[in-house]
């Protein structure tokens, strides 16, 4: 492996011809998929990703010198591993900001996606989210970003039954470095022109939505994606907030599993 590729497992079908790729958001690693795993490896040839600056990747992020990402940047970032892997298409199954990253890969290369898997899907931020950006890059040169995080994740994730998931992203997010996190958090900024132009252009691409009926925040906008769109369908889950795939995994598992096969 390259110095400056991010960090990558794979999980090799012994029959299977069909690849998937799981991308994770910011502030966690490829260890969210741990519920995912043992089951999707039955089925199908894996991909773990550690973004960069996260997980096992942040040995490499002295090779990316800017002062800034975008999207684009670290969508760019997942082709080349697939390049490098040789895996002309893929299936992907992504989480809370990882999914705008697979939809910026199949605005990038279509012909790349073979289908998409959105969990907590960030569509677009609503009046709450945008003022806690604001808030935040307000007070992210004064305040321990680590305080932020924390914020950030109980309020996306209040809930009692979303314990386990706020601790495991704080948990992934003390990994990162304060220069790190800024940048990361400064790509809030691109959320809603970038969901903006997606909605109003839907790729061809057989896309899932899951996601948790208790995700207070993100939840709406997606409905409203959904209406709009012709290869697109939603499945809530009852009781599950954000993190769906950590949250309700079997649903999520079985949902999602049946979707690609559908697809493949």
């Amino acid at each position: 492996m390259r110095r400056n590729m991010l960090y990558h497992k794979i999980y090799s079908h012994p029959t299977s011809q069909e690849w998937v790729v799981f991308v994770h958001g910011a502030g966690g690693s490829s260890s969210i998929w741990f519920k995912q795993l043992k089951e999707y490896k039955q089925h199908f040839n894996c991909v773990l990703i550690d973004l960069r600056g996260h997980g096992r990747s942040q040995s490499s992020t002295k090779a990316f010198v800017t002062s800034h990402y975008t999207f684009k940047m670290v969508s760019q970032d997942v082709i080349e591993v697939l390049n490098h892997l040789n895996i002309t298409q893929a299936h992907f199954v992504g989480i809370s900001l990882g999914t705008i990253i697979i939809r910026s890969i199949a605005e990038l290369e279509p012909e790349r996606v073979k289908t998409m898997v959105l969990g907590g899907a960030i569509t677009r931020l609503n009046g709450k989210s945008q003022f806690l950006v604001k808030l935040g890059d307000l007070s992210k040169n004064v305040l321990p970003y680590m305080w932020l995080y924390k914020l950030f994740a109980y309020i996306v994730m209040p809930q009692r039954g979303q314990i386990e998931s706020r601790h495991l992203f704080v948990r992934e997010a003390r990994k990162l470095c304060q220069k790190e996190f800024k940048r990361w958090f400064k790509l809030a900024a691109d959320v809603n022109p970038m969901m903006r132009y997606f909605k109003e252009n839907e790729l061809s691409i057989p896309t899932l939505y899951l996601m948790g009926e208790l995700d207070y925040m993100f939840i709406a906008p997606v409905k409203e994606m959904v209406a709009k769109h012709q290869h697109s369908a939603l499945l809530e889950l009852a009781e599950c907030g954000h993190v769906c795939n950590v949250e309700k995994p079997k649903q999520f598992n079985r949902a999602s599993i049946t979707f690609i096969h559908s697809h493949s």
